[in-house]
């Protein structure tokens, strides 16, 4: 399981920091919306997992971006462009761990869900009994 503490997500650096946050992002939008129970969660989220290293109008504004790039460019050309920004293994499971505690906040990892989790797995270059492991790793309760 990749390292969430505060000092191994600061020494990422902003860019990477903002990929995290855009996983984040892309993984609870994934069903088409993120109204605004969703939204007041998801932010709440973001800043406990990035460590609060981006809080407030900074996080309301790579929301904002990742957003606008997802409407204009779409979900792959997304997953891509955060795989660019995170060139290293350690930092890519670490995206996708925050992907899957995003996806099953609500305690469940549905088929749908699954099936997305994989996907962006594949996306980040992370094989698929990998992406497995962490799944049930981190929906063990």
């Amino acid at each position: 399981m990749p390292n969430t503490d505060p000092a191994f997500v600061r020494d990422l650096g902003d860019e990477k920091v903002e990929a995290l946050v855009e996983m984040m992002f892309l993984a609870a939008s994934a069903d088409g919306e993120l109204g605004n129970e969703e939204r007041k969660l998801f932010l709440k989220s973001a800043e406990s997992l990035t460590s609060r290293l981006i809080t407030g109008e900074k996080l309301e504004a790579v929301l904002a971006r990742a957003k606008k790039q997802l409407d204009e460019a779409g979900r792959d050309a997304r997953l891509a462009a955060v795989k660019d920004r995170l060139p290293d293994l350690t930092a890519r499971k670490l995206a996708l761990s925050l992907a899957i505690q995003v996806t099953a906040a609500d305690g469940i990892v549905r088929t749908s869900e699954r099936e997305l989790i994989m996907e962006t797995a594949e996306a980040l270059g992370i094989d698929g009994d990998t992406a497995a492991d962490m799944v049930a790793d981190l929906t063990k309760r």
